[in-house]
Protein backbone atom coordinates (compact mmCIF):
# COMPACT_ATOMS: atom_id res chain seq x y z
CA UNK A 1 0.00 0.00 0.00
CA UNK A 2 2.99 2.27 0.29
CA UNK A 3 2.53 2.69 4.03
CA UNK A 4 5.66 3.58 6.03
CA UNK A 5 4.42 2.87 9.56
CA UNK A 6 1.98 0.68 11.48
CA UNK A 7 0.56 1.01 15.01
CA UNK A 8 -0.64 -1.85 17.18
CA UNK A 9 -3.15 -0.46 19.67
CA UNK A 10 -3.69 -2.32 22.94
CA UNK A 11 -6.58 -1.41 25.19
CA UNK A 12 -5.44 -0.40 28.67
CA UNK A 13 -6.77 -3.57 30.31
CA UNK A 14 -4.49 -5.62 28.04
CA UNK A 15 -1.36 -3.62 28.69
CA UNK A 16 0.15 -6.57 30.57
CA UNK A 17 0.46 -8.18 27.13
CA UNK A 18 2.66 -5.33 25.89
CA UNK A 19 5.82 -7.16 27.01
CA UNK A 20 5.00 -10.03 24.66
CA UNK A 21 4.10 -7.56 21.92
CA UNK A 22 7.32 -5.55 22.34
CA UNK A 23 9.39 -8.73 22.13
CA UNK A 24 7.58 -9.79 18.95
CA UNK A 25 8.25 -6.38 17.39
CA UNK A 26 11.92 -6.52 18.47
CA UNK A 27 12.25 -10.02 16.99
CA UNK A 28 10.78 -8.82 13.69
CA UNK A 29 13.29 -5.95 13.57
CA UNK A 30 16.16 -8.32 14.41
CA UNK A 31 15.21 -10.65 11.55
CA UNK A 32 14.83 -7.76 9.13
CA UNK A 33 11.10 -8.24 8.52
CA UNK A 34 10.43 -4.62 9.42
CA UNK A 35 12.58 -1.51 9.61
CA UNK A 36 14.64 0.31 7.00
CA UNK A 37 15.35 -1.08 3.54
CA UNK A 38 13.64 -4.42 4.23
CA UNK A 39 15.68 -7.23 2.64
CA UNK A 40 17.30 -4.71 0.33
CA UNK A 41 13.97 -3.81 -1.28
CA UNK A 42 14.32 -0.09 -0.65
CA UNK A 43 11.07 -0.22 1.32
CA UNK A 44 10.79 1.03 4.91
CA UNK A 45 8.16 0.03 7.44
CA UNK A 46 8.26 0.72 11.17
CA UNK A 47 5.90 -0.83 13.75
CA UNK A 48 4.96 0.74 17.09
CA UNK A 49 2.67 -0.34 19.90
CA UNK A 50 0.42 2.05 21.76
CA UNK A 51 -1.34 1.41 25.07
CA UNK A 52 -4.74 2.99 25.59
CA UNK A 53 -6.24 4.28 28.82
CA UNK A 54 -8.84 1.53 29.07
CA UNK A 55 -11.76 2.83 27.00
CA UNK A 56 -13.95 0.26 25.25
CA UNK A 57 -15.10 3.10 23.00
CA UNK A 58 -11.76 3.17 21.16
CA UNK A 59 -12.71 -0.10 19.51
CA UNK A 60 -14.53 2.25 17.13
CA UNK A 61 -11.95 3.10 14.48
CA UNK A 62 -12.22 6.88 14.49
CA UNK A 63 -12.15 7.01 18.31
CA UNK A 64 -9.05 4.82 18.16
CA UNK A 65 -7.33 7.38 15.94
CA UNK A 66 -8.29 10.16 18.34
CA UNK A 67 -6.70 8.19 21.17
CA UNK A 68 -3.54 7.53 19.14
CA UNK A 69 -3.24 11.26 18.58
CA UNK A 70 -3.35 11.84 22.33
CA UNK A 71 -6.91 13.12 22.49
CA UNK A 72 -10.05 11.89 24.23
CA UNK A 73 -11.28 8.71 22.55
CA UNK A 74 -14.59 9.82 21.03
CA UNK A 75 -15.83 9.13 17.47
CA UNK A 76 -15.21 11.51 14.60
CA UNK A 77 -17.77 12.85 12.18
CA UNK A 78 -17.64 11.00 8.85
CA UNK A 79 -17.02 11.67 6.02
CA UNK A 80 -14.10 12.02 5.59
CA UNK A 81 -13.37 8.34 6.16
CA UNK A 82 -10.03 7.07 7.54
CA UNK A 83 -8.83 5.76 4.18
CA UNK A 84 -8.93 9.37 2.95
CA UNK A 85 -8.22 11.45 6.07
CA UNK A 86 -7.15 9.34 9.03
CA UNK A 87 -4.34 9.37 11.59
CA UNK A 88 -2.72 12.83 11.70
CA UNK A 89 -4.61 13.70 8.53
CA UNK A 90 -3.04 10.97 6.42
CA UNK A 91 -4.78 8.06 4.68
CA UNK A 92 -5.12 5.20 7.17
CA UNK A 93 -6.16 1.54 6.97
CA UNK A 94 -7.50 0.01 10.21
CA UNK A 95 -7.90 -3.71 10.88
CA UNK A 96 -8.42 -5.93 13.87
CA UNK A 97 -5.34 -7.95 14.77
CA UNK A 98 -7.29 -11.14 14.05
CA UNK A 99 -7.76 -10.07 10.43
CA UNK A 100 -4.05 -9.51 9.91
CA UNK A 101 -3.20 -12.76 11.75
CA UNK A 102 -4.99 -14.66 8.98
CA UNK A 103 -2.66 -13.28 6.28
CA UNK A 104 0.21 -15.81 6.74
CA UNK A 105 -2.20 -18.77 6.43
CA UNK A 106 -3.76 -17.24 3.32
CA UNK A 107 -0.33 -16.68 1.73
CA UNK A 108 0.86 -20.22 2.55
CA UNK A 109 -2.36 -22.04 1.61
CA UNK A 110 -3.56 -19.79 -1.16
CA UNK A 111 -6.68 -17.69 -1.01
CA UNK A 112 -9.10 -20.25 -2.42
CA UNK A 113 -7.94 -23.11 -0.21
CA UNK A 114 -8.18 -20.92 2.88
CA UNK A 115 -11.65 -19.70 1.89
CA UNK A 116 -12.79 -23.30 1.34
CA UNK A 117 -12.24 -24.00 5.06
CA UNK A 118 -15.44 -22.08 5.75
CA UNK A 119 -18.78 -21.71 3.99
CA UNK A 120 -19.19 -20.38 0.44
CA UNK A 121 -20.17 -16.87 1.54
CA UNK A 122 -18.16 -16.85 4.79
CA UNK A 123 -14.75 -18.32 4.06
CA UNK A 124 -11.77 -19.17 6.24
CA UNK A 125 -11.55 -19.60 10.00
CA UNK A 126 -12.53 -17.58 13.05
CA UNK A 127 -11.31 -17.30 16.62
CA UNK A 128 -14.16 -18.21 18.98
CA UNK A 129 -13.85 -17.36 22.68
CA UNK A 130 -15.93 -19.89 24.60
CA UNK A 131 -16.78 -18.71 28.12
CA UNK A 132 -19.37 -19.01 30.83
CA UNK A 133 -20.70 -22.26 32.29
CA UNK A 134 -18.55 -24.59 30.17
CA UNK A 135 -16.27 -27.46 31.09
CA UNK A 136 -13.52 -26.33 28.71
CA UNK A 137 -13.64 -22.56 28.15
CA UNK A 138 -10.96 -21.05 25.95
CA UNK A 139 -10.13 -19.52 22.57
CA UNK A 140 -10.49 -21.93 19.66
CA UNK A 141 -9.78 -21.40 15.95
CA UNK A 142 -12.54 -23.12 14.03
CA UNK A 143 -13.85 -23.05 10.44
CA UNK A 144 -16.49 -20.44 9.70
CA UNK A 145 -19.85 -22.14 9.74
CA UNK A 146 -18.97 -24.52 12.58
CA UNK A 147 -22.16 -25.66 14.31
CA UNK A 148 -22.80 -23.76 17.57
CA UNK A 149 -24.32 -26.74 19.38
CA UNK A 150 -21.31 -28.88 18.44
CA UNK A 151 -19.02 -26.05 19.52
CA UNK A 152 -20.56 -25.99 22.99
CA UNK A 153 -20.93 -29.72 23.63
CA UNK A 154 -17.86 -31.09 21.81
CA UNK A 155 -15.25 -28.33 21.63
CA UNK A 156 -16.29 -26.72 24.93
CA UNK A 157 -16.89 -30.01 26.72
CA UNK A 158 -20.54 -29.31 27.46
CA UNK A 159 -22.22 -27.51 30.36
CA UNK A 160 -20.47 -27.57 33.74
CA UNK A 161 -21.70 -30.34 35.99
CA UNK A 162 -23.96 -31.69 33.25
CA UNK A 163 -26.54 -29.00 33.93
CA UNK A 164 -29.14 -27.79 31.46
CA UNK A 165 -28.52 -25.01 28.96
CA UNK A 166 -30.63 -21.86 29.26
CA UNK A 167 -29.16 -19.45 26.71
CA UNK A 168 -26.14 -18.53 24.60
CA UNK A 169 -24.75 -15.13 23.64
CA UNK A 170 -23.19 -15.99 20.25
CA UNK A 171 -20.97 -13.05 19.39
CA UNK A 172 -20.08 -10.95 22.42
CA UNK A 173 -22.28 -9.04 24.84
CA UNK A 174 -23.58 -6.67 22.16
CA UNK A 175 -25.33 -9.49 20.28
CA UNK A 176 -28.90 -10.66 20.96
CA UNK A 177 -29.15 -13.78 23.11
CA UNK A 178 -30.27 -17.14 21.72
CA UNK A 179 -32.47 -19.56 23.66
CA UNK A 180 -31.34 -23.16 24.17
CA UNK A 181 -33.65 -24.30 21.36
CA UNK A 182 -32.05 -21.87 18.87
CA UNK A 183 -28.41 -23.01 18.96
CA UNK A 184 -28.39 -25.68 16.24
CA UNK A 185 -27.00 -23.19 13.73
CA UNK A 186 -23.86 -22.58 11.70
CA UNK A 187 -21.55 -19.97 13.18
CA UNK A 188 -21.10 -17.68 10.22
CA UNK A 189 -22.33 -14.14 9.62
CA UNK A 190 -25.29 -15.09 7.42
CA UNK A 191 -26.59 -17.99 9.52
CA UNK A 192 -26.40 -16.22 12.87
CA UNK A 193 -28.10 -13.14 11.42
CA UNK A 194 -30.87 -15.37 10.05
CA UNK A 195 -31.29 -16.76 13.59
CA UNK A 196 -31.90 -13.22 14.86
CA UNK A 197 -28.49 -12.41 16.30
CA UNK A 198 -24.97 -11.57 15.06
CA UNK A 199 -21.61 -13.32 14.95
CA UNK A 200 -19.95 -10.14 16.22
CA UNK A 201 -16.59 -10.70 17.89
CA UNK A 202 -17.04 -14.46 18.19
CA UNK A 203 -17.29 -14.23 21.98
CA UNK A 204 -19.62 -17.11 22.90
CA UNK A 205 -21.05 -16.86 26.44
CA UNK A 206 -22.86 -19.99 27.66
CA UNK A 207 -25.49 -19.65 30.41
CA UNK A 208 -26.72 -22.68 32.34
CA UNK A 209 -30.16 -23.17 33.89
CA UNK A 210 -29.15 -21.50 37.18
CA UNK A 211 -28.43 -18.16 35.54
CA UNK A 212 -30.72 -15.22 36.22
CA UNK A 213 -31.35 -13.50 32.90
CA UNK A 214 -32.42 -10.27 34.63
CA UNK A 215 -29.12 -10.13 36.49
CA UNK A 216 -27.21 -10.99 33.33
CA UNK A 217 -29.03 -8.16 31.52
CA UNK A 218 -28.09 -5.83 34.38
CA UNK A 219 -24.47 -6.87 34.24
CA UNK A 220 -24.40 -6.29 30.49
CA UNK A 221 -25.93 -2.81 30.69
CA UNK A 222 -23.63 -1.86 33.58
CA UNK A 223 -20.72 -2.50 31.25
CA UNK A 224 -22.11 -0.29 28.48
CA UNK A 225 -23.16 2.45 30.89
CA UNK A 226 -19.64 2.53 32.29
CA UNK A 227 -18.02 2.49 28.84
CA UNK A 228 -20.24 5.08 27.14
CA UNK A 229 -18.13 8.10 26.24
CA UNK A 230 -21.11 10.35 27.02
CA UNK A 231 -21.00 12.09 23.64
CA UNK A 232 -24.60 11.23 22.62
CA UNK A 233 -27.63 11.84 24.80
CA UNK A 234 -29.48 8.63 23.77
CA UNK A 235 -26.49 6.49 24.75
CA UNK A 236 -25.42 8.45 27.83
CA UNK A 237 -28.92 8.78 29.29
CA UNK A 238 -30.34 5.56 27.89
CA UNK A 239 -27.70 3.27 29.37
CA UNK A 240 -27.93 5.08 32.71
CA UNK A 241 -31.71 4.74 32.94
CA UNK A 242 -31.55 1.10 31.87
CA UNK A 243 -28.99 0.38 34.57
CA UNK A 244 -31.06 2.14 37.25
CA UNK A 245 -34.28 0.40 36.21
CA UNK A 246 -32.72 -3.06 36.00
CA UNK A 247 -30.97 -2.56 39.35
CA UNK A 248 -34.26 -1.74 41.07
CA UNK A 249 -36.10 -4.44 39.16
CA UNK A 250 -33.66 -7.20 40.10
CA UNK A 251 -33.64 -6.09 43.72
CA UNK A 252 -37.37 -6.79 43.92
CA UNK A 253 -38.68 -3.24 43.55
CA UNK A 254 -39.96 -3.60 40.00
CA UNK A 255 -43.45 -2.92 38.70
CA UNK A 256 -45.13 -4.44 35.67
CA UNK A 257 -44.72 -1.42 33.39
CA UNK A 258 -40.94 -1.54 33.96
CA UNK A 259 -40.70 -4.49 31.59
CA UNK A 260 -42.19 -2.55 28.70
CA UNK A 261 -40.27 0.59 29.71
CA UNK A 262 -36.96 -1.29 29.54
CA UNK A 263 -37.73 -2.38 25.99
CA UNK A 264 -39.05 1.10 25.12
CA UNK A 265 -35.82 2.73 26.32
CA UNK A 266 -33.69 0.27 24.35
CA UNK A 267 -35.84 0.65 21.21
CA UNK A 268 -35.37 4.43 21.32
CA UNK A 269 -31.59 4.10 21.52
CA UNK A 270 -31.33 2.00 18.34
CA UNK A 271 -29.99 3.93 15.37
CA UNK A 272 -29.93 7.23 17.25
CA UNK A 273 -26.35 7.35 18.49
CA UNK A 274 -23.14 8.74 17.06
CA UNK A 275 -21.42 5.35 17.03
CA UNK A 276 -22.62 1.73 17.42
CA UNK A 277 -22.12 1.60 21.21
CA UNK A 278 -25.71 2.66 21.81
CA UNK A 279 -26.94 -0.11 19.52
CA UNK A 280 -24.59 -2.55 21.27
CA UNK A 281 -26.34 -1.79 24.56
CA UNK A 282 -29.86 -1.74 23.15
CA UNK A 283 -29.92 -4.92 21.02
CA UNK A 284 -29.15 -7.46 23.76
CA UNK A 285 -31.51 -5.68 26.18
CA UNK A 286 -34.40 -5.97 23.74
CA UNK A 287 -33.66 -9.66 23.19
CA UNK A 288 -33.52 -10.38 26.94
CA UNK A 289 -36.98 -8.88 27.42
CA UNK A 290 -38.53 -10.48 24.34
CA UNK A 291 -37.16 -13.98 24.85
CA UNK A 292 -37.26 -14.20 28.65
CA UNK A 293 -40.24 -12.02 29.56
CA UNK A 294 -41.58 -14.71 31.90
CA UNK A 295 -38.39 -14.50 33.92
CA UNK A 296 -38.79 -10.73 34.20
CA UNK A 297 -42.37 -11.23 35.38
CA UNK A 298 -41.14 -13.66 38.06
CA UNK A 299 -39.19 -10.79 39.64
CA UNK A 300 -42.29 -8.64 40.18
CA UNK A 301 -44.23 -7.76 43.32
CA UNK A 302 -41.12 -7.38 45.44
CA UNK A 303 -40.17 -11.04 45.18
CA UNK A 304 -36.44 -11.73 45.41
CA UNK A 305 -34.55 -13.15 42.46
CA UNK A 306 -35.50 -16.84 42.13
CA UNK A 307 -31.89 -17.63 41.18
CA UNK A 308 -30.22 -15.60 43.94
CA UNK A 309 -28.96 -18.56 45.93
CA UNK A 310 -26.86 -19.90 43.09
CA UNK A 311 -24.75 -16.82 42.35
CA UNK A 312 -23.29 -18.36 39.19
CA UNK A 313 -23.47 -15.06 37.32
CA UNK A 314 -20.46 -13.70 39.17
CA UNK A 315 -18.25 -16.12 37.27
CA UNK A 316 -19.55 -15.09 33.86
CA UNK A 317 -17.47 -12.67 31.80
CA UNK A 318 -19.13 -10.06 29.64
CA UNK A 319 -17.44 -10.07 26.24
CA UNK A 320 -17.95 -7.52 23.54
Amino acid sequence: MGAKAGYIYLRGEYRYLSIIMQKAIADAYARGFIGKNIFGSGKDFDVYWHGGAGAYEVGEESALMESLEGKRGIPRIRPPFPAVVGLWGGPTVINNAETLAAVPAILMMGGQKYADLGTPRNGGTRLFCLSGNLEKPGVYELPMGYNLKKMIYEVGGGIQGGRGLKAVVPGGSSTPVLRADEIDIAMDFDSVMKAGSMLGSGGVVVLDDRTCIVKFALRTIKFYQHESCGWCIPCREGTDWLKKTLTRFHAGGGIKKDIDNIKYLADNMLGRTFCPLGDAAAMPTIAFVEKFRKEFEDHLEGRPCPFAEHGTISQLPVLA
